[in-house]
């Protein structure tokens, strides 16, 4: 009996230890999450943190004398900070550090990037475009059936071309439109063709063999696009004529995949409806693109996970801008009240919004923050957020400190947010 005892204590002991790990391993992952795995600051600016937190980092730099650590001026490669107590880092060069944080000063918990940023003039826009961009290459949307003059069903690129890729050549000739794409398939008579696609940014030849539809055309049983519009919102143009806009990436709404643009334009655009969000329905900003060189706004260079970027036009003076404004970096973001700007009531205006959450580690760069939208104008007007409005700039205590990217599908006052940091560092 007493060794029954034993082994029932044992047991327990075990187990005991067991959850104490186990909550002792959660307690350092939420440790962990509390601190952002990147965290940037501005060239000659002072910024403070505190995160009160039981660890202790050390980063190495050859440039001595470059950072200032609570106002002391580093004098050794090695710079140790202790995020137990509020401590300040100022540098007057921009550059990139990799920080190895330990807890207690002991075990390592994490490794964070700093990284030392010029300042930019930015000016808030809030200006609704219409955005036309061009695949780069053809895009694949996915492969089909084709039907023959025998009556027979065929899918000759069936688990060749895949959605996704991008084709870029058929037979050493360049692709760029559709219409090339079925000059090339017609030209085939039936034969193999070599098809080049772009596929996970790597360029694969394939071989795919046409076939004679029952209309008399050769098909290879392929959806394409080669190219998308929409509209978005400006979030902000720069001192020297650049611009960035929507806060997240132009994907295709067929693959979901980020597309790869070979050009595109933003235009001035007609605001003609607006559709109110509901639960389960996002809203929506109808508009007619001014499609020509007259209402061009700029040329998009780049779309990336934080939005699209470009450079303006001489058209550009159609902007309605305001005042140059500092950037705030996440450090700077508080909960509470903020405003976004948009126009959805024929000129831009200024709305209250409340921050209910701020996530310095988010699972996707662009959602860094939960926003509510209080404003009784904005929500007699749209309900919340709708489609359209990504891109709308968020600013808080004078200062831009990100863009509005989605909205809740089920609570349209309620969506994401992005930090401005995020999309100044993409347009690089």
């Amino acid at each position: 009996m007493s060794s029954r005892k034993q082994i029932y204590r044992g047991i327990l002991i075990i187990l005991v230890f067991f959850d104490l790990m186990v909550v002792l391993d959660m307690g350092i992952r939420k440790m962990a999450s509390n601190i952002p795995s990147n965290i940037r600051v501005l060239v000659g600016t002072e910024e403070i943190f505190d995160f009160a937190l039981p660890v202790e980092g050390d980063f190495e730099t050859e440039q001595v004398g470059v950072f200032h650590i609570d106002n002391k001026q580093n004098l050794e490669n090695k710079i140790h900070i202790n995020l137990n107590k509020p401590f300040s880092i100022q540098s007057s060069c921009p550059g990139a550090y990799t920080v190895d944080l330990k807890l207690f000063g002991k075990f390592t918990l994490k490794k964070i990037n700093l990284d030392v940023i010029e300042s930019v003039e930015v000016i808030p826009s809030g200006m609704p475009i219409g955005i036309y961009v061009n695949t780069d290459g053809v895009l694949v949307l996915g492969t089909g059936n084709v039907t023959c003059s025998d009556g027979m069903n065929y899918e000759p690129a069936l688990n060749i071309l895949k959605s996704g890729d991008y084709v870029v050549a058929i037979n050493d000739t360049p692709i760029s439109t559709i219409d090339d794409v079925m000059e090339c398939v017609d030209k085939s008579n039936g034969d193999s063709m070599e098809v080049s696609v772009r596929r996970n940014s790597e360029i694969i030849k394939l071989k795919v063999t046409p076939v004679k539809s029952v209309d008399g055309d050769f098909k290879m049983g392929v959806w394409i696009r080669e190219d998308t519009q929409g509209i978005g919102t400006l979030t902000y143009t720069t001192t020297d004529n650049k611009f960035g806009a929507l806060g997240h990436p132009i994907t295709d709404m067929d693959t979901g995949t980020i597309l790869e643009i070979k050009q595109g334009a933003i235009y001035t655009t007609q605001i003609i409806d607006i559709v109110k969000g509901k639960a389960g329905e996002p809203g929506e900003i109808l508009g007619v693109i001014n499609q020509s060189a007259k209402n061009k706004l700029g040329t998009i260079d780049s779309n990336t996970t934080q939005g699209i970027y470009g450079e303006l036009d001489n058209n550009s003076n159609k902007i309605k801008e305001d005042n140059v404004m500092e950037i705030g970096l996440k450090q700077d973001v508080k909960l509470g009240k903020a405003y976004i700007r948009c126009m959805v009531e024929k000129e831009i205006k200024e709305y209250e919004i409340e921050i209910e959450k701020i996530n310095l580690n988010p699972s996707a760069e662009n959602k860094g923050m939960v926003i509510r939208i209080t404003d009784k104008r904005l929500l007699d007007v749209t309900n919340g957020i709708i489609q359209g409005m990504s891109g709308s700039p968020i600013i808080q205590d004078g200062k831009l400190i990100g863009a509005v990217t989605h909205v809740f599908i089920q609570d349209s006052t309620k969506g994401y947010g992005t930090f401005i940091e995020n999309m100044i560092i993409n347009s690089k």
